[in-house]
């Protein structure tokens, strides 16, 4: 629960990149001992969310473009492969399912809450990694959560973009159900291009600034 909090005040922005992280604090905020907040943080660093600097202590973890243009490197080459083969395997249970999550996605990104529209997200893909039958892609993908995570919410809530984000998850999840695997790889290839562009531009913009 703790771990869950904490990770969601960091996607959702209440502690911004670069924020020290004091534990005395975290523990009167969460009510917790300094032993869990400790491995709290630890787990956290583990997702890349936090990080350690010396003579600092912990403090939110910056992103840059190097570190993010790996991350989608990463993602093109796993999630095109998963709608692919998702789209191949497609069952009636499975596009009900997947519909389900793309409209929990959409309330989520309507309500302009990042924790919440993570979540949903991360439902969603985990459904078509499911469907593909690529468990191990899977585990990986999740262990680069954290950092997706950050990309994910600033990239599906910016502004800056052509189609949204949403809508992107739409034509994805069409493809998909329609048992079209070169739409469905066509449509997730759209959506990274996009979020890579923007996010490119946005941590541009913050290098920038620093």
């Amino acid at each position: 629960m703790v771990l869950e909090r904490l990770r969601d005040a960091i996607i959702d922005g209440v502690f911004k990149p670069g924020d020290r992280l004091v534990e005395r604090v975290l523990c009167e905020q969460l009510g917790v001992s300094r032993t869990v907040v400790r491995e709290t943080l630890r787990y956290l660093d583990a997702e890349g969310l936090v990080e350690h600097l010396p003579n600092r202590g912990p403090i939110v973890a910056r992103m840059d473009w190097d570190d993010a243009r790996q991350i989608y490197d990463i993602r093109l080459k796993l999630e095109t492969a998963a709608a692919e083969a998702c789209a191949r395997n497609m069952t009636p249970d499975l596009e009900r399912r997947l519909r389900e999550a793309l409209v929990d996605l959409e309330a989520a990104a309507a309500k302009e809450t990042p924790g919440a529209l993570f979540k949903a997200t991360t439902r969603f893909y985990a459904l078509i990694f499911e469907g593909a039958g690529h468990n191990i892609a899977w585990e990986v993908v999740q262990r680069l959560n954290g950092r997706i995570s950050r990309l994910r919410v600033m990239t599906l809530t910016s502004e800056n973009r052509k189609v949204s984000g949403p809508t992107h998850m739409r034509n994805i999840c069409e493809a998909i159900a329609a048992r079209d695997p070169e739409a469905a790889l066509a449509a997730v290839e759209a959506h990274l291009t996009d979020a890579t562009s923007i996010a490119q531009k946005l941590l541009a913009g913050d290098k920038d600034k620093s």
